[in-house]
């Protein structure tokens, strides 16, 4: 089954919607969509880093952090993390926004969850600037602790209060834009969406740029727009891209021959395969195979 970019997180305990993913660039504990891996979810996100250094990508903006800050990104937001410093490492903290109105049709989703979660609003940096920033950087302390710590009686309780008081905190000391955006900015979220999934589902066939804008309704040319306007490279070049990460896959997990793997990733001269791999990992598929399986016997 092929990756969709949309997430379903599976969580520990059903009866209690909320996880935090620990992220290196090799794993992601529990399981989940990792390092270099574009995604969006229905749940908020809150990213601390707790060691080095990241950029993550949200809607096409890279925003680049350091140890001690986060990023608050809105639920169906695609976001990827494409650079972390080599012993790097982020927390995630994944839960839905029914967390925060209590109950459904409640006075606090109606006023204080909705008008934001359903606005313009993508993502916000949180870097320590200010008084409540910083107030909020150390309740994400205290949330990781407490998931790294065995689980006491009433902990869920605790989790819940100290991100409903971080939304509190949030929601006080930001604005929203009262522009006519965030329609326009969510169909273009949706359109790129549809594309991309395109990609995912087919690109061992051969797709066509038309195909892609197809998809989305769009034309050729809006197809391309979109894209360099959001993740900053053509279709083309994205589509390339994606059949080189599945072949770097099948590579290192299977014993297909170069021209097999060649084939099975879209691909259809090897030669054009073997330049194309070079030119992104600075290596030969058959080197790429080798170095990682050597890797692997000294791990």
């Amino acid at each position: 089954m092929e990756k969709q970019l949309h997430e379903t997180i599976l969580y520990p305990d059903v009866s209690f919607p909320y996880i935090m993913y620990t992220h290196s660039v090799h794993e992601s504990i529990p399981k989940g969509r990792g390092f270099n891996d574009l995604h969006w979810h229905e749940e908020l996100q809150i990213t601390l880093v707790t060691k080095g250094k990241l950029v993550i990508q949200v809607n096409g903006i890279d925003h680049e952090l350091d140890t001690g800050q986060a990023i608050l990104i809105n639920k169906g937001v695609l976001h990827v993390t494409t650079q972390l410093s080599h012993h790097g490492q982020y927390v995630s903290f994944n839960f839905p926004e029914k967390l925060l109105a209590f109950y459904a049709d409640s006075a606090m989703e109606k006023n204080y969850v909705l008008p934001y979660t359903n606005s313009s609003l993508l993502s916000l940096v949180i870097k320590g600037d200010a008084e409540w920033q910083i107030q909020i950087l150390q309740m994400l302390w205290d949330m990781k602790q407490k998931f790294d710590m065995k689980k006491s009686w009433g902990w869920e309780y605790e989790v819940s209060i100290k991100t409903a008081q971080l939304w509190f905190i949030l929601i006080s000391n930001i604005s929203l834009s009262s522009e006519e955006a965030p329609k326009y900015v969510k169909i273009q979220q949706e359109r790129l969406q549809l594309m991309l999934s395109f990609i995912h589902q087919n690109y061992f066939n051969n797709i066509t740029l038309q195909e892609i804008a197809d998809i989305a309704h769009l034309s050729v040319s809006e197809c391309t727009r979109s894209f360099k306007r959001t993740i900053h490279m053509t279709p083309y070049d994205y589509l390339i891209k994606y059949r080189i990460k599945k072949s770097s896959e099948l590579l290192t997990s299977t014993q297909y021959t170069i021209t097999e793997i060649a084939h099975r990733a879209g691909f259809n001269h090897v030669n054009h395969f073997i330049q194309s791999f070079k030119k992104h990992y600075n290596k030969t598929p058959k080197e790429f195979r080798k170095f990682r399986n050597d890797f692997m016997i000294k791990e």
